[in-house]
């Protein structure tokens, strides 16, 4: 039991020393700057005993004013690795403008602050607590995320 508790500690400390690594400047020198027009936004996830059960899914968009329409951005979310580290990183590059449904509004229905997300596919990456998620959007862009977890039940398909 003791070894176990041994073990743990040492892994937690091995692993608590790269949290502080990567999350301090120093190890952003990693990753490379900004291009102009750009911001590098970064996630320093939380360790989890099963992070194979999980996936994160990064929201990308801006908060504009809009109709009571829905709206979205067009967008493709690339990934990169930093030159000579091998760590992986995403930018979100040739952003299409805002494109929405046609519905006519009811006039009473004032435009309202909505956050529009950016559509697009591999938004729902590998949870990894060891390194940050490094993800490149244009100035004026958010990113928010949400941390999936799986079920530890499966299900059967029949065959028909």
């Amino acid at each position: 039991m003791k070894q176990r508790f041994y073990k743990f500690i040492v892994l937690s400390s091995i692993l608590l020393f790269n949290t502080f690594v990567f999350a301090d400047s120093s190890g952003m020198k990693l990753y490379p700057p900004a291009e102009d027009g750009y911001k590098r936004m970064v996630i320093n996830l939380p360790l989890l005993v099963d992070e194979d059960a999980h996936k994160l899914e990064l929201i990308i968009g801006k908060t504009i004013k809009v109709d009571c329409n829905h709206h979205w951005f067009g967008g493709q979310l690339t990934e990169e690795v930093a030159k000579g580290w091998g760590y992986t990183y995403f930018i979100l590059k040739s952003v299409q403008g805002l494109a929405s449904t046609l519905m006519a509004c009811p006039p009473e229905m004032k435009d309202q602050e909505t956050f529009v997300q950016v559509r697009g596919d591999g938004n729902l990456l590998r949870y990894n607590s060891k390194v940050p998620m490094v993800v490149y959007v244009p100035i004026d862009f958010e990113v928010h995320y949400k941390i999936w977890a799986a079920s530890k039940e499966s299900e059967l398909a029949k065959e028909e």
